[in-house]
């Protein structure tokens, strides 16, 4: 395994922790090298379900929010909004003029970050090593811009920074609920449901006798659980792909995210929809919408018998999947 780029800087002196007390560290990815640090120090924050489960069966202390600490490390976020609310997070969580290391991609936005830190607290030598940067401010008290707030669409629904579609309705989800026929019954899954707006719109039907709101990101489930309050909805903090339902669902709503990082993934799709074909009845649909350009026919063509595309706008393709073929 190469040495990363934090565990570089440390031993080469560019960032220095200090040697007795509990280091927080906030937002690692379950891939992230925390091998230079005591393990027993170390408090981890994440609330992006999958790599917190992922931490804690490795024996780490994982929390979904910040606690005190002696020293900090932040992991920058795909947003810089997300980003300036944990350094905020952070500095706010150590004593002044403690150390809170910050580390990140030039795709995630290092170097803007850097220029934005610069001025406002006292700031080391950037350590360069894998197309990104780590460095080193002492804490002081943060911009109040930069701390972490929810945020209100022009609609009206609670939102928060760094979820999907943080500043208004997507385009896509909007197709979808459009689509959506008047007639769904039954229980009924949104699974990676953000914010709750597709959930929103589908509660509109009578015959739904349960919605589950399925999300892993607990910043997204917070702004759901203000958004979506009718007493058939339940939102659950969970990772969809893996998610076991206490009983089948007759209808399933899907937007699948298709990123990781700033990287396009398709494969996250294909693990949805395949994840929804084993949640539903033997009687059940799947209703789905995706970007033009991603290649979801072939894992829909896999996971269910009877596949219709929808009419819809052009930048999106909407599907209605019917009779899932149960998958070994």
């Amino acid at each position: 395994m190469a040495t990363s780029r934090l565990s570089r800087a440390l031993s080469d002196g560019a960032i220095d922790l200090p040697d007795a007390g509990e280091i927080l560290v906030l937002g690692p990815s379950a891939d992230y090298d925390l091998s230079a640090l005591d393990r027993v120090r170390l408090r981890l924050q994440q609330g992006f379900r999958p790599d917190h489960d992922a931490w804690r069966a490795r024996g780490y202390s994982v929390s979904v929010d910040p606690v005190p600490a002696r020293a900090a490390i932040v992991c920058l976020a795909r947003s810089r909004g997300a980003s300036l609310a944990r350094i905020a997070a952070a500095v706010e969580a150590v004593p002044a003029g403690a150390p809170v290391i910050i580390d990140g991609q030039k795709d995630q936005g290092v170097d803007g970050i850097l220029k934005q830190v610069r001025g406002r607290f006292a700031v080391s030598q950037p350590f360069s090593k894998s197309h990104g940067k780590v460095f080193q401010i002492d804490a002081a008290p943060p911009p109040d811009a930069w701390r972490a707030r929810a945020q209100v669409t022009a609609e009206g629904y609670q939102t928060a920074p760094g979820v999907f579609s943080a500043d208004g309705v997507d385009p896509g989800s909007a197709a979808l609920a459009d689509a959506l026929p008047i007639s769904l019954t039954g229980r009924v899954a949104d699974l990676g449901a953000g914010w709750g707006y597709l959930s929103a719109r589908a509660l509109d039907c009578d015959g739904i006798t349960r919605l589950d709101l399925i999300e892993a990101d607990h910043a997204a489930v917070v702004a759901a659980r203000v958004n979506v309050t009718d007493r058939r909805a339940q939102v659950i903090w969970a990772d969809a792909t893996t998610f076991a339902p206490d009983a089948p669902y007759d209808a399933v709503l899907c937007n699948p995210p298709f990123h990781e990082i700033r990287r396009a993934d398709p494969s996250l799709g294909r693990r949805f929809i395949f994840a929804a074909a084993a949640m539903l009845t033997p009687r059940g649909v799947l209703w789905l919408v995706a970007n033009r350009h991603l290649p979801y026919e072939a894992a829909l063509t896999d996971g269910f018998r009877d596949v219709t595309e929808l009419p819809g706008p052009p930048a999106f393709k909407l599907y209605r999947a019917a009779r899932p073929r149960r998958r070994r």
